[in-house]
C-alpha cells in the first residue's frame, strides 16, 4: 500500500461557524440567500451522486466523457508529477486522469470533508503502488496552502463546473489564490459548463423525477439539525430559472405562505412572504472567450481547450 496521509488545515469549528455565519447573513439580507456548499452532508451528497445519473443532467457525463477522450492529451501538455484536487469529493472522474498520468508521484486531494478524504484517499492508496496520497481538509474557496515538498510541475484540477457556483467577484478571488499558489510552469485544468439552450439548462436543474428538488431543499434540513430551525420543508418549492442576461441559472426555494422560521441557535426568527423567494445557488454556464479572459486576469495562459462531443461542457489548461 502507498503512504496516505491527511492534514486538517479548518479548526474543527470551522465548518460551525461558518454554517452560523452563512445562515444569519443570507437570511437577513434582501433578497434572501443560502450557499450551495450547505447541500453536501451525507444526505445531499447522496442525492447529488443520484442527480448526477439522470437523464436530464448532463455536466458530469460530458466531462467524463472529454477525461476519456483527452486525458491523454492533456497529460502530454502537462506531464505532471503532482496532481491536487480542489473539491475532490470521491475522485472517482480523477482515475482517468491518474491513468493518463504516467509520472505522477503524488496526489493531493483537497475538501472539507474528512470521511470522503479518507474513503477516496485510502482506496486509491491501496489502489496505486508507489502514489503518495496526501489529503488536506480545507475550505478551497480560501486561501490554499499545499504541503511543502510536492515535486513539479504540479497540476491543479477543479472539476465539475464547481466554479460557476461562485459569483464574478468571487470567480476572480479564486483564481488569483489559485495562482498565487502555483509556481512557474505549473498548471489549472478547469472545467466549466458552457452557454447552450435553456430548454436544457432549465431541465438539467429541474428533473422530472424531483430529486434537484429535493436536493434544493436539503439545505433546509442542515439548517434545522445544525442550529434548531424549524424550515417545513413542504411549505417550500423548489425554482429553476435562467438568467439570459447574466448567463447563469439560479436555484432558489419559494414559499407557498407566509411564514416565520426560528432559529434558535442564532436566537433568530425570519420572516417569509408569500412567494418570496431564497437563491440557493448560482450556476454560472460559460463561452471560451470569457473563460480565457478570466484565467489571463488572474496571471494564467492558456494551453489547451477540450469539450465533449456535443460541445456542451468544457475542459482548459491554463499555465503559470
Amino acid at each position: 500500500m502507498s503512504p496516505f496521509r491527511i492534514t486538517r488545515t479548518l479548526p474543527e469549528d470551522a465548518t460551525g461557524a461558518a454554517l452560523r455565519e452563512d445562515v444569519r447573513a443570507g437570511l437577513t439580507s434582501v433578497p434572501k440567500t443560502l450557499p450551495p456548499k450547505w447541500f453536501y452532508d451525507a444526505r445531499g451528497s447522496e442525492l447529488f451522486e443520484e442527480i448526477t445519473r439522470l437523464p436530464e443532467y448532463y455536466p458530469t457525463r460530458a466531462e467524463r466523457e472529454i477525461l476519456a477522450d483527452r486525458a491523454g492529451e492533456i497529460a502530454a501538455a502537462l506531464p505532471a508529477r503532482t496532481l491536487v484536487e480542489l473539491g475532490s469529493g470521491s475522485s472517482e472522474k480523477t482515475r482517468l486522469l491518474l491513468d493518463a498520468l504516467t509520472g505522477l508521484e503524488a496526489y493531493v486531494p483537497v475538501d472539507v470533508s474528512e470521511s470522503a478524504l479518507r474513503g477516496a484517499g485510502q482506496a486509491l492508496a491501496r489502489e496505486r503502488q508507489g502514489l503518495r496520497v496526501h489529503a488536506l481538509i480545507a475550505d478551497f474557496t480560501g486561501r490554499l496552502e499545499l504541503p511543502e515538498g510536492l515535486p513539479g510541475p504540479r497540476l491543479v484540477a477543479f472539476l465539475g463546473g464547481t466554479l460557476g457556483n461562485l459569483l464574478p467577484g468571487e470567480r476572480a478571488a479564486f483564481l488569483a489564490s489559485v495562482r498565487a499558489s502555483m509556481a512557474p510552469g505549473d498548471g489549472l485544468l478547469l472545467g466549466t459548463d458552457l452557454v447552450k439552450d435553456e430548454e436544457t439548462l432549465v431541465a438539467a436543474y429541474d428533473d422530472a423525477r424531483g430529486v434537484t428538488a429535493e436536493f434544493d431543499k436539503n439545505v433546509l434540513r442542515v439548517v434545522n439539525r445544525e442550529l434548531g430551525a424549524d424550515f417545513d420543508l413542504d411549505r417550500f418549492d423548489h425554482v429553476a430559472r435562467w438568467d439570459a442576461e447574466r448567463e447563469w441559472i439560479e436555484m432558489r426555494l419559494r414559499a407557498r405562505s407566509a411564514a416565520t422560521v426560528k432559529i434558535p441557535a442564532l436566537d433568530l426568527a425570519v420572516e417569509f412572504a408569500e412567494g418570496e423567494e431564497v437563491r440557493t445557488e448560482v450556476s454560472a454556464k460559460f463561452r471560451e472567450e470569457g473563460v480565457r479572459a478570466e484565467l489571463a486576469a488572474a496571471g494564467l495562459t492558456a494551453a489547451g481547450w477540450w469539450t465533449d462531443r456535443a460541445g456542451r461542457f468544457a475542459l482548459s489548461l491554463s499555465l503559470a
